[in-house]
């Protein structure tokens, strides 16, 4: 099979009916997973809460009833059709290599998030933020492995200011095929910025593991939260943050149904 024989049938994929669906279903999914960790956030804001404020918080306070259960295989189907639907823009998709290897960026991040969301479904799983740290230790143990880690953190913040950018000038109407509305266009606007701030400080937190060599400063989106609850108005901080997740999970449903996909 040859180049063109696989663009073509990444394009056939792609074009399914099934497909599409199944990637509309991973829009919604990203929705339910963004209320429940806004719901996090706030629990850690103002009951002092220990559970992780990140998506893998998001998805253990889900496994902890049969509804939630259920809900975590509608996860896992949607991201991993979210995934499957990025491999054939990635391989087929229209547009500059730019777009292309957004796609593939989009793909390993929908592809980690249904992996996550099964571990948790089938009752094993694991911490984002222990992931974040064992996977910066081992990075740091080899050779140029630190830089490599400040690489990524300017990389995040990188992606941190395209999401503010996005949010803020309403760039993220263009991935969708009509108007949402304006309720679903501010929550969009609102709910991009607060993923870009949250993800800024996750950013500056890969920078200062590397600057001190301390892996246990690269925490994640938890460590990000708690890091935003030590300062002045803490609580405020985190329950503006929480509102922009909400936000961005209602957003999340409006794309669902208006998304180009």
């Amino acid at each position: 099979m040859d180049t063109h024989e696989v663009k073509q049938t990444a394009r056939q994929v792609g074009d399914n009916r099934a497909v599409e669906l199944l990637a509309r279903t991973g829009y919604a999914a990203s929705g339910v997973m963004h209320l429940v960790l806004a719901f996090v956030v706030l629990k850690v804001a103002w009951a002092g809460s220990g559970e992780n404020a990140d998506q893998s918080g998001a998805l253990a306070v889900l496994a902890q009833n049969a509804l939630g259960k259920a809900l975590l295989w509608v996860l896992v189907v949607g991201f991993a059709g979210l995934a499957l639907w990025q491999l054939t823009e990635a391989i087929a998709g229209g547009g500059e290599a730019a777009d292309r290897a957004k796609a593939v960026g989009k793909l390993v991040l929908y592809a980690a998030l249904s992996w996550s969301a099964l571990g948790f479904a089938k009752g094993s799983g694991t911490s984002s933020k222990q992931q974040s740290q064992d996977f910066t230790a081992t990075l740091m143990s080899h050779t140029g492995g630190r830089i490599l880690v400040g690489v990524i953190g300017l990389g995040v913040i990188g992606v941190a200011a395209y999401h503010v950018h996005k949010g803020w000038t309403e760039k993220f109407l263009q991935d969708l095929v009509e108007h949402p509305g304006n309720f679903a266009t501010q929550a969009g606007k609102w709910g991009y910025v607060a993923k870009g701030i949250a993800l800024l400080v996750v950013g500056g937190l890969f920078v200062l593991a590397a600057w001190h060599e301390n892996s246990g400063e690269a925490s994640g989106l938890d460590g990000a939260m708690r890091t935003l609850q030590q300062q002045p108005f803490g609580q405020w901080l985190l329950t503006l943050i929480a509102l922009g997740l909400a936000a961005y999970g209602v957003y999340s449903f409006a794309r669902a149904r208006y998304a180009k996909v």
